[in-house]
């Protein structure tokens, strides 16, 4: 089972006094790269918080967010009164007005807030871990989703490709002939005289570089190889891009060997559905 890098879950969980929110979204990425958003209060577990997405997600750029909204009573914010008093009397001084509107200008200034910075609750840090193992099972479902899809159309790609391979097979004598048939017309334009013997020993010769029965049958092992990585349990894009090279190369000198205008038109075919696989492959974790 193939699994996608492009995923979101969240979770929310609701305390007596805090409602807890817990987003993850990734996209594709060559190496794991998690970007945190989570209050200053939580900073000590980070590292932790960190470690449960990487033991999951494997790979991908992750965006991960912890938000805490406060619905009760309880607040660890406080405003500092000296700070305020302090700068509505330097204000008073510039200006004129009113208390409120002084306080209200004061309260913009920096440290007006204080933030009593206590130890976590451990019932509360269960919570968000809980939390966050909810979220990862649904990023975990949907990328899942999304493998689902790219399986469908890899599957297409193959289909196509295999298809375009029996159009080569079919071609290939018609394609021998055609080239035996240019080159004996470009020795008898030359009205030279020729051991036909030596002639057709070097007219083999030559028809043997542009035989391409080991690259047919190369490229339909790596086909059969590439359905069956996607058909394992595990999802390794990195080795079907690998496998995909060597699609990429067996086409590639299928077409340099071609010399025949029709056989190479289905190579461009060829390489086209590859491409479109390779793009699709940059999202396979």
């Amino acid at each position: 089972m193939i699994q996608s890098m492009t995923g979101f879950g969240k979770h929310v969980v609701q305390l007596p006094s805090k409602k807890i929110t817990i987003e993850l979204k990734s996209l594709n990425s060559k190496n794991l790269d998690i970007n945190t958003r989570i209050p200053q209060s939580y900073r000590e577990k980070e590292l932790e918080l960190r470690k449960m997405i990487a033991n999951v997600l494997v790979r991908g750029k992750v965006d991960f967010g912890l938000y805490v909204e406060i619905t009760g009573e309880e607040t660890t914010a406080e405003v500092n009164q000296v700070v305020v008093k302090q700068y509505m009397q330097q204000l008073a001084k510039i200006a004129s007005g009113d208390d409120l509107k002084l306080l209200e200008m004061a309260l913009r200034m920096p440290d007006t807030m204080k933030t009593d910075k206590g130890d976590i609750d451990e019932t509360e840090y269960e919570s968000i871990k809980g939390a966050m193992v909810q979220a990862l099972t649904k990023i975990i479902a949907f990328r899942n989703e999304e493998g689902e899809d790219l399986k469908k159309d890899f599957m297409t790609r193959l289909k196509n490709l295999r298809t375009l391979l029996g159009e080569v097979n079919k071609m290939d004598p018609e394609r021998l002939d055609t080239v035996r048939e240019r080159l004996e017309k470009a020795v008898s334009d030359l009205k030279v005289d020729l051991d036909a013997n030596r002639f057709e020993q070097e007219l083999i010769y030559y028809l043997e570089k542009y035989d391409i029965t080991e690259e047919k049958v190369r490229l339909t092992n790596h086909l059969n190889y590439f359905e069956a990585t996607l058909q394992s349990k595990d999802s390794n894009g990195k080795k079907l891009g690998f496998i995909a090279q060597e699609i990429g190369r067996e086409i590639n000198t299928i077409g340099s060997k071609a010399n025949y205008a029709p056989m190479q038109q289905l190579v461009v075919q060829m390489k086209d559905e590859l491409e479109k696989i390779k793009e699709q492959m940059l999202n396979v974790l």
